[in-house]
């Protein structure tokens, strides 16, 4: 992969794509966007493939490039920083981007600057996206890691049907077990306040119930085809 710099005048004409279809169904989010997100959509916490280490994630479908988190006007109730940052990377105290990324195949419609060379709104939400997840790397990790220590994180065992037939497992993920929680001493609990993880615990852990809310959107959606 080739980075390169933002630039004004080079990147004056790149166009690029929206992210939504080409993001994986789970999309990593920072604690911040936890509470939020469990509005709209399930939220687990999953396993990176190559290091096995925790991560927080928004499950916004169950395929990729079909969405089905909640868009009561139209527009995702929850966007998460991730989406907007694809195809961008933080390089110091600037972006950069890969030129080379699907993002920006012929055919992109969004612009990064305007004609004056002042960014766009869709590059604005890159640079908010990349602050974000930054600025919330490090509270993400202690927050896993209190989970960790605690023993709050459980495996959960989704299986679907729908109404075309078609049938769905959801593996490796897992949630934070409430039996676990409230077997806790109080002085633990109150660690966990005072350390701004117990909302996003039961948060996460509340959003269990979007995943049957997303079913029964995909089976609307389903009905409408046919």
């Amino acid at each position: 992969m080739t980075l390169e710099l933002l630039n004004s005048d080079t990147h004056a004409t790149v166009r690029m794509h929206p992210g939504d279809a080409m993001s994986d169904p789970l999309v990593r989010i920072v604690i911040s966007e936890i509470v939020t997100a469990a509005a709209a959509c399930p939220v687990f916490f999953s396993k990176h493939a190559e290091s096995g280490a925790f991560y927080v994630g928004a499950l916004t479908g169950f395929r990729r490039g079909e969405p089905l988190i909640d868009s009561p006007d139209g527009r995702w109730a929850f966007r998460p920083f991730e989406i907007d940052r694809q195809g961008f990377f933080a390089s110091g105290d600037s972006i950069a981007l890969d030129p080379d990324h699907p993002r920006f195949a012929v055919g992109g419609s969004e612009a990064l600057f305007h004609p004056d060379r002042t960014p766009t709104a869709a590059l604005r939400a890159v640079q908010k996206a990349i602050g974000g997840l930054m600025a919330g790397a490090a509270a993400t990790d202690a927050f896993i890691a209190a989970m960790l220590a605690r023993r709050l994180i459980e495996p959960v065992d989704i299986s679907l049907s729908f109404d075309d037939g078609d049938t769905l497992r959801l593996d490796g993920l897992y949630t934070v077990s409430l039996d676990a929680l409230s077997e806790l001493p109080d002085a633990a609990v109150v660690d966990l306040f005072h350390a701004g993880h117990l909302q996003p615990a039961f948060a996460l852990a509340g959003s269990l119930h979007q995943v049957g809310l997303m079913a029964r959107r995909r089976n609307a959606r389903l009905a409408q085809i046919g």
